[in-house]
């Protein structure tokens, strides 16, 4: 890794004077900030890695993202999209309809095991858990 020089205009310098003073952030944010400052200002890497207790490449990943893309951009966490979907909309539907339907023989109400149970016999359920169930319904009361 080749050494990233830090040069902040006056308005950068500002921006992380604020981000560092005013506001709730992140501790990961705020190391960044502080990463940046104490860059601009030649301090040494061993020194920075000692005090804000971070690695090199924390060091390096924060200086090339603010010469790449802005000091704003190497401030905040890009969003991630996450996990996809188990099951569609649909799905999540028919498993709420047959909770509103009327219980099993015998029984006066569904109860989350036998909603999980009917919901199994349904295709593209089959191995669905009584978590999900309760996530599904959780989510329309």
């Amino acid at each position: 890794m080749r050494p990233i020089a830090v040069q902040l205009s006056e308005t950068d310098r500002r921006t992380l004077q604020t981000f560092r003073t005013k506001g709730l952030h992140h501790a990961r944010e705020l190391v960044r900030a502080h990463i940046l400052a104490a860059s601009d200002q030649g301090v040494p890497d061993a020194y920075i890695q000692q005090v804000l207790g971070v690695s090199r490449m924390v060091i390096w990943r924060t200086r090339s993202a603010c010469q790449e893309r802005g000091v704003a951009y190497a401030l905040v966490d890009a969003p991630r999209p996450g996990a996809p979907r188990h099951y569609q909309a649909a799905q999540e539907a028919e498993v709420v309809a047959l909770a509103c339907s009327q219980p099993p023989e015998g029984r006066k109400r569904w109860t989350l095991k036998l909603l999980t149970e009917a919901a199994r016999q349904r295709s593209g359920l089959h191995e669905v858990s009584i978590e999900t169930i309760r996530r599904f319904l959780k989510k329309t009361s």
